[in-house]
């Protein structure tokens, strides 16, 4: 039986290194893949379609982008009928809909095949983004990456920071960014951080 996977961290943990290289390893095994990630993360856009999941460390690939209004079911079913997918791999899945979540569990439960979905549990101020928290409750497992914070401890939140590095504390949930914009600290540093 296919199952929907959440693996789930604070920023600069691997997310998309892990993801390319469980797609790696389907492929090295003769399986095809589909790579999904947010439209709304346009940060690879001047590096071309191949770099449309690109982790920290270099590596790259190519993947379809999703919208607030992609069927993602329906888009996998239709892949599936002309080439078997054995596995279908979502970047940035703090990204999805409540709706898009569900489908994920779908293309599981219904197409029969396993969905993997990678992302941030929540924001800037500690809050769970929508696709995360309907993954964080309906995933068959979930999996925490993780990252280090300064002080050594495990980083599970995501400190905004403005141009001269101070904490943010407020404006809208998605700002898209990477080390520029977001510090991983534990929840310690990070409550520090914003009392400040």
């Amino acid at each position: 039986m296919a199952k929907l996977y959440f693996y789930y961290a604070s920023m600069n943990a691997g997310k998309s290194t892990t993801l390319l290289q469980a797609a790696f390893n389907y492929r090295e095994r003769g399986m095809k893949t589909m790579l999904w990630t947010a439209a709304i993360d346009d940060r690879s856009a001047g590096m071309g379609a191949d770099h449309a999941i690109e982790s920290r460390i270099g590596l790259h690939a190519s993947a379809h982008r999703f919208g607030p209004l992609t069927d993602l079911c329906e888009q996998v079913r239709a892949a599936h009928a002309v080439e078997p997918l054995s596995c279908v791999l979502v970047d940035e899945a703090q990204f999805l809909t409540a709706a898009q979540a569900w489908q994920c569990a779908d293309i599981a439960d219904k197409v029969g095949i396993p969905v993997l979905c990678y992302g941030l549990r929540t924001d800037f101020r500690g809050d769970l983004f929508p696709g995360a928290a309907i993954l964080l409750g309906i995933a068959d497992s979930l999996i925490e990456l993780k990252a280090v914070c300064h002080c050594g401890r495990k980083a599970s939140m995501n400190l905004r920071v403005d141009d001269g590095g101070r904490a943010v504390s407020e404006g809208a949930q998605t700002e898209i960014g990477g080390n520029d914009r977001y510090v991983a600290l534990c929840r310690r540093h990070f409550s520090e951080a914003l009392r400040r």
